[in-house]
């Protein structure tokens, strides 16, 4: 039932990008690397403790339409490129996916900075190589599990404009994750630089 709803939200907000493409002032579409970082836990009291949520290296992508009140929205996702391994023992890879509205003044010609802010999830996903499977599997299997959280995410950057449409971006973001359990903290950062396309309307 939650997978058929964020279908439909997913669904409606491609449909509203679209319909929005005509009245645009712009159209961006960006690719990134990031890395994710969060609090250790200090304390010894207990055995299994959840392990902070940072290492690692992060893919992103995202694509926003601004209009010529320089506000606008967007959508954006980054995941962990590799498995990360869960204390020690269990591979996993955290996914990271918000929409938001966005804010671009203009500093000067080449020169944006850009803020935003919205909501989002962060779905993670367990992986479980030494499942009992079905004897008719001769390879073995794997199996795995996702744990989702619903968040609400800020960030901003500043975008730089180096040749003609294409812009370098280096940005921050911050993700308040509702009951993280998986993890030390419900307080998420990442920070990276992306690279950038800017589609102006004819």
């Amino acid at each position: 039932m939650k997978r058929s709803g964020w279908a439909v939200i997913t669904s409606g907000c491609v449909v509203v990008l679209l319909a929005s493409l005509g009245h645009a002032q712009q159209t961006d579409f960006t690719v990134g690397a990031n890395a994710v970082l969060s609090s250790t836990y200090n304390s010894a009291s207990q055995t299994y403790l959840p392990p902070a949520e940072k290492g690692g290296t992060y893919a992103s992508g995202s694509a926003d339409i601004v209009f010529k009140n320089r506000v606008g929205f967007n959508g954006e996702v980054a995941f962990r490129a590799t498995q990360g391994l869960y204390n020690g023992y269990q591979g996993f890879r955290p996914v990271f996916y918000d929409f938001n509205g966005v804010y671009r003044p203009r500093l000067g010609r080449n020169v944006s900075p850009e803020l935003m802010a919205g909501v989002g999830g962060e779905s993670v996903l367990f992986y479980n190589h030494y499942a009992t499977c079905n004897s008719n599997y001769s390879s073995g299997c794997r199996t795995n599990a996702s744990s989702n959280h619903f968040m609400i995410h800020i960030g901003g950057g500043v975008r730089y404009y180096f040749w003609r449409s294409f812009f370098v971006r280096p940005e921050a973001h911050l993700y308040l994750i509702h009951n993280n359990v998986q993890f030390n903290s419900d307080y998420v950062g990442r920070i990276g630089v992306s690279l950038g396309y800017t589609l102006h309307p004819n």
